[in-house]
């Protein structure tokens, strides 16, 4: 079947959903060839983008009666990863978070590359980390990172890497120029307030994915 994706879709939940153990059975059919060539992150997609979802196969395998058999699965965890920096982009280490994520919450604490990470329920959609001692809120909006090469896309990493503060829909023309002159001025870029190539690639960089 072909399904349409939505806002806030990502790959993991979507493989539960329609019950698969591995989202990568669904990302390696065939017929997501075409999606996998234009999109660079399997976990980054963009509402519209359509995606087939192959029908689930029943395995079979033989084994000699009255023995004890094991059998691994290969499983694909599902991860929230946030980089804590300072103003000279230096880790921050040993910081108190608590990840509250569809209700549940657990305490973290950020390793000496300022990294702070956890697994989640593949069906996780929303959630916000906290770091008390920074008086840091940071929303995680499962599965609603687009594509980089979306305006909302390079606008939201510009976002996440600290470089503008407030909702992307209400980032003017001036505001959005001088995050990224920040920005390219910080990665000795051209520092011309204009989304270039290099520009939207080394944001892509920076932000991870």
């Amino acid at each position: 079947m072909n399904y349409t994706i939505q806002q806030g879709d990502h790959l993991s939940g979507l493989a539960e959903q329609f019950g698969f153990a591995n989202y990568e059975t669904i990302w390696n059919h065939p017929n997501n060839a075409a999606l996998k060539a234009t999109r660079a992150s399997a976990h980054v997609l963009y509402p519209g983008d359509d995606l087939f979802i192959p029908d689930r196969e029943r395995k079979t395998v033989s084994g000699a009666t009255g023995m004890i058999h094991i059998f691994e699965v290969a499983l694909k965890p599902l991860e929230v990863r946030v980089v804590l920096e300072d103003f000279d982009n230096q880790p921050i280490a040993g910081a108190q978070c608590v990840l509250e994520i569809d209700g549940a919450t657990r305490d973290l604490v950020s390793d000496a590359s300022g990294l702070v990470r956890s697994r989640i329920a593949k069906s996780a959609k929303k959630g916000v980390l906290r770091v008390p001692s920074l008086d840091l809120e940071i929303p995680c909006q499962i599965g609603s990172l687009d594509p980089i090469d979306e305006d909302s896309g390079w606008q939201a990493r510009l976002i996440h890497l600290g470089y503008y503060k407030g909702p992307i829909e209400d980032a003017t023309e001036d505001l959005l120029a001088s995050a990224i002159e920040e920005f390219q001025c910080d990665y000795e870029l051209e520092v011309t307030g204009e989304l270039d190539e290099a520009t939207r690639a080394k944001i892509q960089d920076a932000h991870g994915v």
